[in-house]
């Protein structure tokens, strides 16, 4: 199945760097800041833009940008906004960094973050990781997790998926009777050929592997993960089992889960906002309403407020 990835924010047309640049600082220079000026501006360039402001910024008013905005903004706000400033890869690496540094480890941010990339988007991710802090992310993450996780996560860094599209009808077969004879027909679980399987075969093979295993067992690969694994393979386990179904459901999920209950998890609001807003987050927000019968921007909306609210609801556009 193959998915339209409708983004919320596109390059803005006539885009003029210094000019862009000149308002910003005017925004914050003097007494008070102008917040809105701030939002408005940002929040309709795209990352490439938003370098070439920074890039300006320093050259013409010789400051850099980020540090002017943390010095005049504070909070959440200032969290989305400095976001937008860094460069994606940047940005998701401080995040895995954020994720295992300190006390306990965010295995969910790991998860989310990486299952869902391809070889290459992680390659990429594991090249910029290791230049920001003069250290393997493989090694950093082995470090923090164990078992059958670690295994999991390990392989996934490495880069061991093949080929985005590449798919084999008779090794599907194959592959779903191995998780069945790995997992429901056996005692106990064998969690290495899961981990194989779902970290070598491209998403396009994994959905045919899912759709046969229902066929050989009349149960869902789903139904199987919660009866046979446990902890956070399970939830790694089963993002990717999300993602190679619909990875824009699976990102609406995990913001729905950010926002449900007491409090929200405003990390991972700003996150999934921030860094799907040029990639899917159109289509984040139709597949939001599906699910859930009610916009994104409602939801949004109900559990932000000030300045906050009103930079996360310019990167997502329109209702």
């Amino acid at each position: 199945m193959d998915y339209d990835y409708e983004p919320t924010v596109v390059p803005f047309p006539g885009f003029n760097a210094s000019e862009d640049a000149a308002v910003l600082r005017g925004a914050m220079k003097g007494f008070g800041t102008d917040e809105q000026t701030i939002i408005d501006l940002l929040c309709s360039r795209s990352n490439q833009q938003r370098q070439e402001i920074a890039q300006a910024f320093k050259n013409e008013l010789g400051r850099d940008v980020i540090d002017d905005l943390k010095s005049e903004l504070g909070g959440k706000f200032e969290d989305v906004i400095v976001a937008l400033m860094l460069t994606p890869d940047e940005y998701l690496c401080k995040q895995l960094h954020k994720a295992m540094e300190g006390m306990g480890t965010e295995e969910s941010t790991l998860i989310e973050i990486l299952c869902p990339k391809s070889n290459e988007e992680v390659h990429t991710l594991v090249a910029k990781y290791e230049e920001m802090y003069d250290r393997p992310l493989a090694e950093h993450l082995c470090s923090e997790v164990s078992g059958h996780f670690r295994r999991l996560m390990t392989l996934i860094i490495t880069g061991v998926r093949d080929p985005a599209g590449s798919v084999d009808p008779d090794k599907a077969r194959e592959q779903a009777e191995q998780l069945y004879e790995a997992g429901e027909g056996k005692l106990g679980t064998d969690e290495e050929v899961f981990n194989r399987i779902f970290a070598h075969a491209s998403f396009a093979q994994l959905r045919l592997v899912f759709e046969e295993y229902k066929n050989i067992t009349g149960r869902t690969i789903e139904q199987a993960l919660n009866d046979e694994i446990g902890g956070e393979l399970a939830e790694a386990l089963g993002a990717i089992v999300e993602c190679v179904q619909s990875p824009p459901a699976y990102f609406a999920n995990r913001l729905h889960k950010a926002m449900a209950g007491a409090g929200t998890d405003d990390v991972t609001l700003i996150r999934i906002i921030v860094s799907r807003a040029e990639i899917d987050l159109g289509t984040i927000k139709q597949e939001y309403e599906r699910i859930y019968n009610k916009t994104l921007f409602s939801a949004v909306s109900n559990e932000t407020s000030g300045d906050y609210k009103k930079a996360l609801v310019a990167l997502l556009g329109e209702a």
